[in-house]
C-alpha cells in the first residue's frame, strides 16, 4: 500500500490526545462521609469495573475513527505496478488509429467510434486541470501540442478515417516527443488504441522509461478482406491492335474462401475485360485478363472488385504507355549492319537511325527505346557517361563488339553499365548449346507446354570475346557455348536494360547474324519496357517521383490534375540531370490516376494507390500484445482490455492504483457511529440503575 498525500500521516500524533484524557481523569471528586458503607463496597466495585469497560470500548471506537479519518486524507492504495504514481498536473498522449483497417466492425459498430469512445472515457479518468494531446495517423501539426481536456474532446469528435499508415514505433516516438516537451513536472501516461496489425506493430524504440505506455486493443468480429495486391503484363511491351496478357495477383486476407469474385478492368474510362477470381483463405490468386488497345498514348487503367466490409482496397490504379512507334538508334563504329537495318527495316512500327560512332546526336536518347552500340572500336568518354545515363532512365542497350576493340575503352563502358568485361578474342569454332527461356528476351518465342525443342539448332561462332567478371557486375548468362563461355549476357541497372553478345555480326564470324533467334531477340530488345506498368506510388509514403523520359527544363510549370476529383495543384519540381524530380508533399489523399501535364502537354500519368499494409487485417492477439510487456525496456507497458467495462474506472486503477480513500471514510464514519451507539448505551445502563 502506497500514499498519494503521506504527509498527512504525521497527524497519527493527535491520537495521543484522546488516550491522555482518557488515562487521567482531571474531575475532582467530592468525598460525602456515611457511618457505615460497608453495605455499598460489593455496588461500588461493580459500577467501577463498568465504567472502566465503556471508557475503553468509546476509547477504542474514537482512536479508531480518527485513525481513518487521517487515512483517508493521506489517500492510500494499492498500486497495479511497480511505478510511483506522482501527484500534480499530468501529461496524457492519445493515439487513436484511424488508418482504413479501423473502418471493418467490432461488437459496437466501427472501430473508430470504438475508438473515439474509449480516449473520451480516457480522458475522463484524469482531471480537467491536466494536459492532454490528441495524436492520430495522419500526424498533423495541430495535434503535436498539449491541450485543455475540453479542447481535447472536440478533437476527437473531428477524427475521421485516413490514407495514412504508421508503424507502432512511430506513434510511441512522437508521444515520447510531446510528453517530454516543457519544463512542467508531472506523470506522462501514452495510450494506443488501434487494432494492431502485426504489418503496422512493432517497437523498435527503446522507450523513456519515465512514461507509462498503455496499449488498448479493439477488435474486429470478422476479418474478411480480398484485395488486389499487385499486377503486371505479361510481355514488357503492347502493340496497337495486338491482344496484350494482364496477370492480376489477388490476395484473400480473410478468414473465408472466395469464389467466383468479379474482376473488372478498365482503360481510359472503357471497360476492356472482366474475369472471375478464385483465392483461398490466407493465399493468393492468380487471374490474367486479355484486351486490345486501338490508340496510342498513355493509358489509365484500373482494376476493380467487389468485397465487403472493408472497401478501401477494393480499385487498383496503375497506368502504363503505349508508343505509336519505336525509335531506335545505332551507333556504328564502321558501316551500318544490313543485319539490323533489315530487322526494323520492314515494320513501320519500329523507326531506326544510324550514326557514326563520331557523330552522334545526344539529344535523341530519351526519346530513344533502343540503342545500339555496333561494333564501335573504342568508346569516349562522353559517350560512355550519356549512355550510362541513357539506361539510369530505362534504356536499353546492346552490345555488339568489334573484333579489334580497345578492350581498355569496353572494359570503362561495361564497369559504368555493370556487365562482365570483354577479354580476349578467341579464335575458335564453338556452338550455342543452351539458352535462358525464362529471360524476357524469349518471351512468347517458344511454345510455353512443350518448351525449348531439344533438337533445336543454335548458332555456331568461329570467334568471340571471352567475358570475364568486373567487381561491380550484376551480369547474367542469357546463352552459352558448349565449352561454358557466355554468348549473350544480360544486366539490370537501375530502369534500364544491357545487353552484350560476345561475337560481332561479321559473316566470318558466326551465323547468328542470319539464325531464326537473332530477329526476335533484337526485336524483344528493343521492346523491353516499351509499355511496362508505371510503379503505383504509395498515399502516405510516396512523395516524390521522376520523369526520366521528357525534355524539360527549370522553367516547366507542372500541373498535377484529376477532372474526376475537382483537384489541381502545382507540385515542386527541381531539374536533377538527367531526370526531373516531382515532389507533391502530403497534398494526395485519394487513390486515383493524376495527370501530370505541362503547358496542358500530358507529361505523364501518375498512379496514386492507398498501403497494401492495412489490407492485411490479421492482428496481435491478447497473448501476443501480452508479449510485447516483457521486452526488455518494456516495463513501463501494459496491456488495457475494456471487455465491456468502463474503461475510465479501469484507467483511473491502471494509473493510480487501487484508491483506499473510500473505504477509510466508510470505516470512519462507522467508528463514530458505533462510539455514539456506546455512549447512549451506556448512559441507558446508568439511568436504569438509579
Amino acid at each position: 500500500m502506497q500514499f498519494i498525500y503521506p504527509g498527512f500521516l504525521f497527524a497519527f500524533l493527535a491520537l495521543a490526545i484522546p488516550v491522555i484524557i482518557h488515562l487521567f481523569n482531571f474531575r475532582r471528586f467530592k468525598k460525602i462521609y456515611f457511618t457505615n458503607v460497608r453495605f455499598l463496597r460489593e455496588i461500588k466495585q461493580d459500577t467501577q469495573s463498568r465504567s472502566r469497560l465503556r471508557h475503553l470500548l468509546v476509547l477504542f471506537s474514537r482512536l479508531l475513527a480518527l485513525t481513518f479519518l487521517i487515512l483517508a486524507f493521506a489517500q492510500p492504495f494499492i498500486p497495479v505496478t511497480n511505478s510511483k504514481v506522482e501527484s500534480g498536473t499530468k501529461k496524457v498522449s492519445v493515439y487513436i488509429d484511424n488508418s482504413f483497417s479501423m473502418d471493418a466492425q467490432g461488437k459496437n459498430g466501427s472501430l473508430i467510434e470504438t475508438a473515439k469512445k474509449n480516449a473520451r472515457e480516457i480522458a475522463l479518468a484524469f482531471k480537467p486541470s491536466d494536459q492532454f494531446q490528441l495524436l492520430t495517423t495522419a500526424f498533423e501539426a495541430r495535434h503535436q501540442r498539449l491541450v485543455s481536456r475540453e479542447e481535447f474532446l472536440l478533437l476527437v469528435d473531428e477524427v475521421k478515417p485516413v490514407a495514412s499508415v504508421r508503424k507502432l514505433s512511430e506513434v510511441l516516438q512522437r508521444q515520447q516527443e510531446a510528453l517530454s516537451s516543457g519544463t512542467e513536472k508531472g506523470s506522462k501516461n501514452a495510450f494506443v488504441i488501434s487494432d494492431f496489425q502485426k504489418s503496422t506493430t512493432d517497437l523498435d524504440l527503446r522507450s523513456d522509461t519515465s512514461m507509462f505506455i498503455s496499449l488498448i486493443p479493439v477488435a474486429a468480429t470478422l476479418q474478411n478482406n480480398l484485395f488486389i495486391d499487385t499486377c503486371f503484363l505479361s510481355t514488357p511491351f503492347v502493340q496497337l491492335n495486338v491482344p496484350a496478357e494482364l496477370t492480376v495477383i489477388i490476395r484473400n486476407a480473410g478468414e473465408k474462401d472466395v469464389e467466383n469474385i468479379p474482376l473488372r478492368l478498365t482503360i481510359n474510362k472503357v471497360q476492356k475485360a472482366i474475369a472471375s477470381v478464385t483465392a483461398k483463405s490466407g493465399s493468393y490468386g492468380e487471374t490474367k485478363l486479355t484486351f486490345t488497345l486501338t490508340e496510342p498514348g498513355w493509358q489509365e487503367a484500373v482494376l476493380s472488385i467487389t468485397d465487403f466490409p472493408v472497401t478501401f482496397d477494393d480499385n487498383f490504379f496503375f497506368s502504363f504507355k503505349v508508343r505509336s512507334n519505336l525509335d531506335i538508334i545505332s551507333i556504328n563504329g564502321k558501316e551500318p549492319s544490313p543485319s539490323i537495318n533489315n530487322v526494323f527495316g520492314n515494320d513501320e512500327y519500329y523507326k531506326l537511325r544510324n550514326f557514326p560512332s563520331g557523330q552522334i546526336d545526344y539529344s535523341s536518347f530519351p526519346s530513344t527505346q533502343l540503342i545500339i552500340l555496333n561494333e564501335v572500336a573504342t568508346f569516349s568518354s562522353g559517350l560512355i557517361q550519356e549512355i550510362q545515363k541513357y539506361v539510369k532512365k530505362g534504356g536499353t542497350v546492346f552490345i555488339i563488339p568489334a573484333e579489334d576493340a580497345n578492350l581498355s575503352s569496353y572494359s570503362e563502358m561495361t564497369d559504368a553499365l555493370g556487365i562482365d568485361r570483354f577479354a580476349q578474342l578467341v579464335n575458335t569454332e564453338d556452338k550455342v548449346i543452351s539458352i535462358d527461356s525464362k529471360n524476357t528476351l524469349f518471351s512468347n518465342v517458344f511454345d510455353k507446354e512443350k518448351g525449348i525443342p531439344e533438337n533445336l539448332d543454335l548458332p555456331v561462332v568461329n570467334r568471340y570475346f571471352y567475358f570475364t567478371k568486373s567487381p561491380n557486375s550484376t551480369s547474367q548468362m542469357v546463352m552459352k557455348f558448349r565449352s561454358g563461355n557466355a554468348f549473350l549476357i544480360a544486366s539490370d541497372l537501375s530502369r534500364g536494360n544491357v545487353y552484350a553478345l560476345a561475337s560481332s555480326l561479321q559473316i566470318e564470324a558466326g551465323s547468328f547474324a542470319r539464325h531464326a533467334l537473332f530477329v526476335p531477340i533484337l526485336l524483344r530488345a528493343a521492346l523491353q519496357g516499351a509499355s511496362e506498368i508505371s510503379l503505383p506510388l504509395v498515399i502516405g509514403h510516396d512523395h516524390d517521383f521522376t520523369i526520366s523520359d521528357t525534355l524539360v527544363s527549370n522553367d516547366n510549370i507542372f500541373h498535377l490534375y484529376n477532372s474526376e476529383l475537382k483537384f489541381d495543384i502545382i507540385p515542386e519540381s527541381r531539374l536533377l540531370n538527367p531526370n526531373t524530380i516531382i515532389n507533391v508533399h502530403d497534398q494526395i489523399n485519394t487513390a486515383q490516376n493524376y495527370q501530370l501535364k505541362s503547358e496542358e502537354k500530358l507529361i505523364a500519368i501518375v498512379p496514386f494507390n492507398y498501403d497494401r499494409k492495412e489490407s492485411d487485417l490479421s492482428v496481435l492477439n491478447k497473448d501476443e500484445l501480452n508479449k510485447l510487456t516483457s521486452l526488455p525496456g518494456f516495463s513501463n507497458l501494459s496491456v488495457v482490455e475494456a471487455d465491456g467495462k468502463e474503461l475510465s474506472h479501469i484507467i483511473s486503477q491502471l494509473n493510480e492504483g487501487k484508491p483506499l480513500w473510500k473505504y477509510c471514510i466508510v470505516l470512519a464514519l462507522i467508528f463514530l457511529a458505533i462510539e455514539i451507539i456506546l455512549i447512549r448505551y451506556f448512559n441507558r445502563l446508568k439511568v436504569a440503575a438509579s
